[in-house]
């Protein structure tokens, strides 16, 4: 079928047209942490800044922002955070349900709300650890005591091989762990730009994500 054709296709515009308006929006959130990571020139979110307009969109249209927002002020409210940053995370669940996470010193925004997705998912009570607090402490021991790193917190793909782990002691963490299939495709929204270690995660799970143009440090170099 040739492109001219495409528009044959569509069998439910208002659908469409929804999709094409949060995909206008997930694109400004990516020009903007492009931009503030020197990658394009500012004339690129320019751009897409008259297309929302046009559109009448704001950043907020994108249901899991002022979740994420929200979350990283809880963190800030409760001294949860890490040296003075604090993020926040949320995903909406396929069901319609937002669960967020905010980072601590043990772990980023995005584990600990994959984490706390997954336990939604799963029937799982909040109090219920999926990693053993043991090899979380063991993680953060090698990498802060053995291979003297700065950043000591769990990303989400350190995270998730702690889950792994954990499931050979933990039935929770087994029934929690088979439920990450239904995070693929879900939507996604981070106080902070993505470190490394967190958009390996978030690819490997299969989330679509996007951030405020907001660093979580301020190192020049990041790799976690």
């Amino acid at each position: 079928m040739g492109v001219n054709r495409v528009g044959f296709g569509i069998t439910d515009d208002a659908v469409v047209c929804a999709a094409s308006k949060q995909e206008v929006v997930r694109r400004y959130f990516r020009h903007l942490c492009e931009y503030a990571a020197g990658q394009t020139e500012h004339v690129t979110v320019d751009r897409v800044e008259i297309l929302m307009n046009k559109l009448k969109l704001s950043p907020e249209d994108r249901t899991v922002v002022n979740p994420s927002r929200e979350a990283g002020q809880d963190a800030m409210r409760t001294g949860k955070g890490r040296n003075g940053i604090f993020c926040g995370a949320a995903v909406q669940l396929k069901d319609g349900r937002i669960v967020v996470g905010k980072n601590s010193v043990q772990m980023h925004a995005a584990a600990s709300m994959v984490l706390n997705a997954i336990k939604v998912l799963a029937g799982i009570p909040d109090q219920i650890h999926l990693i053993a607090p043991q090899v979380v402490e063991s993680i953060v021991h090698m990498k802060h005591d053995i291979l003297k790193g700065k950043f000591t917190s769990l990303n989400l793909d350190e995270a998730l091989i702690g889950l792994a782990i954990s499931c050979a002691t933990n039935p929770a963490a087994q029934i929690a762990m088979e439920r990450l299939i239904d995070l693929r495709e879900c939507e996604m929204h981070m106080t902070h730009i993505v470190t490394p270690g967190d958009e390996a995660g978030i690819r490997r799970v299969g989330l679509r994500c996007t951030s405020d143009p907001f660093f979580a440090t301020s190192e020049l170099y990041v790799d976690d």
